[in-house]
């Protein structure tokens, strides 16, 4: 064997180690990020907790998120995608010991903000992974990659649900021992990613932009714009979709959820399948074109009533490829800051997104109020207000897109 040949066999390899590190990744972080469904009911009964203390409880999971998303990037750049990688999987499973521990509302709170620490580095760290490693077939691979978190956010609840219903060596598992088994699988990526070797480490200093010169980049604004309002769309429908159908329509439990099943296989699916398509296309014309999609399926499934209700469904495959491709995009527009602009990026959206699900909130009661606070004509206003407001979200990320089509195209730099 010639050393060339020895050398593209070790690349092979490397890439491989590489791979699992990021497909196994999303999928412990569409675990750990969606077993808390089943698990809130039962924290709730055991600990007495009124609807205060549960917001509470949620609303720190998302302070220590977005905590993460702001100084993983700063930890990357300093201490190397290794390590942060490495580190950020054992800060997963001890924030399982930690749940497992949790028998007190106060330990609780502090094991959960451990955990969505690790979730936000988790999220970070796996994007800038992606942005160094897909150098080639970028929105493919992107979208491949968050289509394992979308698999793993379906089953996550079911795998739950399970654990939680089945005892081991004697022992009825509870909700703290479901974390702490659901959670030790953080562990196994840790193999992998200790076995690669992560580009990007050894970019210099004059490499790279300031993040002053980064911060007049008028693209980046539009970025975080249209990859906000793009979030906002997609996450709000697994908070307001089975209680819109139940509400205004009447529907069962069982069917709104199999709806929100459907929206979710649509949404794996547009990861699965789309990214070759979008690789072709262009990064940008894509999310034109996919978040016009969503806002279209959205605005007639909300007017049209209940006969078009599989229009929601539907939406989910225009929804899901916006934040991989977004990824995509920066990865080939800040190659040697991918690192700082996502961690960036991602913590101004984490920070729109809390705004635009009060927003919703706001709306629907606003509109409800408006109409009749008491009549289900009025309810059902408000929830249609609510979620036309979702679709406005993804139009404007579709309207926003066409102004960062122009800028790009004005200036050369079209991706």
């Amino acid at each position: 064997m010639t050393s060339l040949q020895q050398e593209t066999r070790l690349e092979k390899r490397n890439y491989t180690w590489q791979l699992l590190t990021i497909f196994i990744g999303f999928i412990i972080f569409g675990l750990s990020e969606n077993i808390k469904g089943p698990a809130i009911p039962r924290m709730q009964l055991q600990f007495h907790l009124d609807e205060g203390q549960l917001g509470t409880l949620l609303s720190l999971n998302s302070l220590g998120y977005l905590l993460a998303c702001s100084f993983t990037g700063l930890l990357v750049r300093k201490f190397g995608m290794k390590v942060v990688t490495v580190m950020t999987f054992i800060i997963m499973f001890v924030s399982g010991v930690l749940v497992w521990l949790s028998y007190s509302y106060t330990w609780l709170i502090g094991s959960n903000f451990v955990l969505y620490i690790g979730n936000g580095m988790l999220e970070i760290g796996l994007a800038i992974l992606g942005a160094r490693i897909f150098t080639k077939n970028t929105g493919t691979m992107m979208n491949l990659s968050h289509f394992f978190y979308g698999i793993s956010s379906v089953v996550a609840p079911l795998l739950a649900t399970g654990l939680m219903s089945i005892s081991l060596f004697g022992y009825a598992i509870d909700w703290r021992t479901m974390y702490l088994i659901v959670l030790t699988l953080s562990l196994i990526p840790i193999i992998p990613a200790l076995l690669s070797r992560f580009p990007g480490d050894d970019i210099k200093a004059e490499d790279r932009k300031s993040f002053k010169t980064l911060m007049r980049d008028k693209s980046l604004w539009l970025l975080i714009a249209i990859l906000t309002f793009g979030v906002v769309s997609e996450l709000s429908v697994g908070g307001w979709l089975v209680n819109f159908l139940e509400k205004s329509y009447g529907w069962t439990t069982i069917a709104a959820s199999s709806m929100l099943s459907s929206f979710f296989i649509g949404f794996s699916l547009a990861r699965l399948f789309l990214g070759p398509i979008i690789d072709r296309v262009g990064f940008t014309v894509s999310i034109i074109g996919v978040s016009m999609i969503a806002a279209i399926c959205t605005f007639i499934a909300t007017l049209g009533g209940e006969s078009y209700a599989i229009f929601f469904a539907i939406a989910g495959f225009g929804v899901a490829p916006i934040y991989p491709t977004v990824m995509a995009f920066i990865s080939k527009r800040y190659p040697n800051d991918s690192d700082v602009v996502i961690g960036f990026v991602a913590t101004i959206m984490g920070l729109g997104s809390v705004i635009g699900n009060y927003l919703i909130g706001i709306i629907i009661k606003g509109v409800k109020n408006a109409y009749g606070a008491d009549t289900s004509l009025a309810l059902m206003r408000g929830l249609q207000a609510g979620y036309l407001f979702i679709g406005v979200c993804a139009l404007l990320c579709s309207l926003l897109a066409v102004v960062m089509y122009r800028y790009l195209k004005n200036r050369n730099e079209l991706i």
